[in-house]
């Protein structure tokens, strides 16, 4: 076995070879010890009424879900489910993997298959769990699957698990997931005065059990953004080492890591995180489909901003391998992400591609991609193709509704405002380019942090500065240029651009 991985890494071309005795001992005790194991996920105290055996399995499930590693977990709920066919937390566990609170996405037809095959209706579900505190749990989740807009059964959630942590205060399992129910409530958008509710909890679950994966977990979401990444630095320090065995918790302080710019800490928890990951995928025998494909990516930018251009080309070749070899949508899709992070990084124009079929693909990937394209088409004075590209875009959003936009679409817009100024330059039409920059700094401004690589993938602060640059106004392109690294410290073409204003 070690003399395969050793393989497997040394062919992925990753630097991350101080991490396999760590994957190498984890895959050595999931072979030695009887299952269920609960080594390298953290520690937690959940009692219930389930029997010893089934139990074990449960707490197995629950330090899973809390590291975000929902596949496993639900096997460990399943498995809990076969010792105790009546154990009715095991289910609430099943349920809890379909939804995924911090990435805005619920599996509601396979939740509520899971809750169904304790019970075909919610009171005669609530009625198998033997205490008041057991009840709570299951009407909880009844709330998160039970009619209504994904909103309005989050906020049922939300309150649910209020209650349910006012109720049982000493219960450190209702403050956490509660604390969970928080951050799920913003459906995806940074709010910065509800991240800080969850993080209040989180903080205070974190000093009755320093152990405890989801309390260090849910402190990282709450503070991966640059104004309040130092409060979640040392919960980064302390994740990996206190979850070796989930390859989510190895990538988790990149999040932190990123919002301050310590681009070797970003690219060091990545690579950890894409060893131990293939280590599961080789002892699962799973497919490529299950690599996590957003710590690659994360890896990716990591390492063009250090100038690792190399690396980066190794790890872009190994994801369009991917998407090549698999035709899926999920690898295409990253791939296309990545591709279009490499073309506006490292400035080697790329203009192929644009008749790529991106019917499926996130909206933000297919955008970024197209305007990848579209600036290098400028770059290269092809304004035609420029233009094409600015036309596709702009089918996707509709740039006369931009107060009624969503996220994606305000994002949408601004690329296609920073490409139509991007034209108007080459059209020597400097007034109007910077005019429609102007609109596009205010879209970026507009939206809410997102943690991670840029979105929009050219920050329009870094693009006015280098547009000022270009029309020889240096002072402007500097006051720009540290717009832009307030958003994205220690950004590779934002630093340069500052050092060509000198």
């Amino acid at each position: 076995m070690k003399y395969i991985l050793t393989l497997l890494i040394s062919f992925l071309g990753l630097s991350g070879l101080a991490y396999v005795p760590h994957v190498l001992s984890e895959i050595s005790e999931t072979k030695t010890e009887s299952p269920p194991s609960t080594i390298g996920l953290g520690h937690i105290e959940f009692p219930t009424s389930g029997t010893p055996e089934a139990q074990r399995w449960f707490l197995r499930g629950v330090l899973l879900l809390h590291n975000f590693q929902y596949d496993d977990a639900k096997e460990a709920f399943r498995q809990a489910q076969q010792l105790e066919s009546t154990f009715a937390m095991a289910y609430w566990g099943e349920a809890m993997t379909a939804n995924h609170p911090l990435w805005n996405e619920q599996y509601l037809k396979e939740g509520r298959e899971s809750l169904h095959r304790l019970g075909s209706t919610p009171a005669t579900r609530v009625a198998q769990a033997p205490t008041i505190r057991e009840q709570s749990y299951l009407r909880a989740v009844e709330a998160l699957y039970g009619e209504g807009s994904k909103s309005a059964r989050n906020q049922a959630y939300l309150i649910a698990m209020r209650q349910l942590s006012e109720d049982f205060p000493d219960d450190l399992e209702a403050a956490t997931f509660h604390a969970l129910a928080i951050l799920g409530s913003t459906q995806g958008k940074r709010d910065v005065a509800t991240y800080m509710k969850a993080a209040a909890i989180a903080e205070g679950v974190y000093r009755h059990n320093q152990k405890h994966p989801g309390a260090v977990h849910y402190l990282i979401h709450s503070y991966d953004d640059p104004i309040h990444a130092p409060l979640g630095l040392h919960a980064a320090r302390i994740y990996s080492s206190l979850a070796p065995a989930a390859s989510h918790a190895q990538h988790m302080p990149s999040h932190i890591f990123m919002a301050l710019g310590m681009w070797a800490d970003v690219i060091t928890a990545n690579e950890a995180a894409w060893t131990s990951s293939e280590a599961r995928i080789q002892r699962k025998g799973l497919t490529i489909e299950a690599r996590p494909y957003h710590t690659l990516k994360w890896l990716l930018y990591a390492y063009l901003q250090t100038g690792e251009m190399k690396e980066a080309k190794r790890v872009l070749n190994m994801i369009q391998s991917d998407a090549q070899q698999n035709q899926s949508r999920y690898a295409k899709g990253y791939y296309a992400s990545m591709r279009a992070l490499y073309i506006i990084e490292t400035q080697e124009w790329d203009v192929h591609h644009l008749s790529e079929n991106r019917a499926g693909l996130r909206f933000s990937f297919a955008a970024s991609e197209l305007f990848a394209i579209g600036m290098s088409a400028v770059k290269r004075h092809n304004l035609s193709i420029a233009k094409q590209v600015l036309g596709l875009l702009n089918k996707r959003i509709d740039p006369q509704q931009s107060a009624s936009l969503s996220q994606d679409g305000v994002t949408g817009l601004s690329m296609a405002k920073e490409l139509e100024a991007l034209i108007l330059l080459q059209e020597s039409q400097p007034e109007k380019a910077l005019t429609v920059l102007q609109e596009a700094v205010a879209l970026e401004n507009s939206l809410p942090y997102d943690y991670g690589p840029p979105i929009p993938i050219k920050p329009a602060h870094e693009l006015l500065g280098e547009v000022y640059l270009q029309l020889n106004q240096p002072e402007k392109a500097r006051e720009q240029f540290h717009h832009a690294l307030k958003r994205a410290p220690k950004r590779r073409l934002s630093l340069m651009g500052i050092g060509e204003t000198q």
